[in-house]
């Protein structure tokens, strides 16, 4: 069995009873995760950013698209037209693949990790999460990496608020910081 099939077989039924929500619809699910790395510093030195794209590739198991800037900020010295970011969005057991990996494989290989905090929740029951390093990620081989570069995953979820939210990651493995 499939982990997006043991979810929606064992953790949707069982966060349904502890929230006392009387409809399966209205249980709150995973939507999409997107994955974002800023790429603007690397632009300045190098005009060659492929490796973060071909990283990002083999983290997310698809393609990313390069975001480019849509308007001229000269403070930044960024012009219009010039790539700033790559991206990815996963939907579907793609995602649910992701989430496992990153609950089981990639959170257990953080340095010094004490859990995560429960103050990234942005109200709406969607959580993000930041990485300062791509190489906790095993399919990144360290050896290969050209530019060090960090990335920040965001999960959206169908939650009303961030105690729904809260209550699905927590069921679905993530190891948040117990509050004192």
């Amino acid at each position: 069995m499939s982990y997006y099939e043991t979810v929606k077989s064992e953790v949707i039924p069982a966060l349904q009873k502890e929230l006392g929500i009387k409809s399966i619809q209205a249980v709150p699910k995973l939507e999409k995760v997107k994955i974002n790395v800023g790429i603007g510093s690397l632009t300045k030195n190098t005009k060659d950013f492929s490796d973060v794209v071909e990283n990002v590739s083999k983290i997310a198991g698809q393609k990313p698209v390069v975001t480019n800037a849509k308007k001229a900020i000269s403070n930044f010295k960024l012009r219009e037209g010039m790539p700033t970011g790559i991206t990815v969005t996963l939907r579907g057991e793609k995602m649910y693949e992701f989430i496992y990996r990153l609950v089981n494989v990639v959170i257990p290989r953080v340095r010094d990790f004490r859990g995560l905090k429960t103050k990234s929740f942005d109200g709406s029951g969607n959580y993000s999460i930041g990485f300062k390093e791509a190489l906790v990620f095993p399919e990144i081989n360290p050896d290969d990496v050209l530019n060090i570069h960090g990335l920040q995953i965001t999960i959206i979820t169908s939650a009303k608020n961030d105690d729904q939210g809260r209550a699905l990651l927590t069921k679905l493995g993530f190891p948040f910081k117990k509050e004192a």
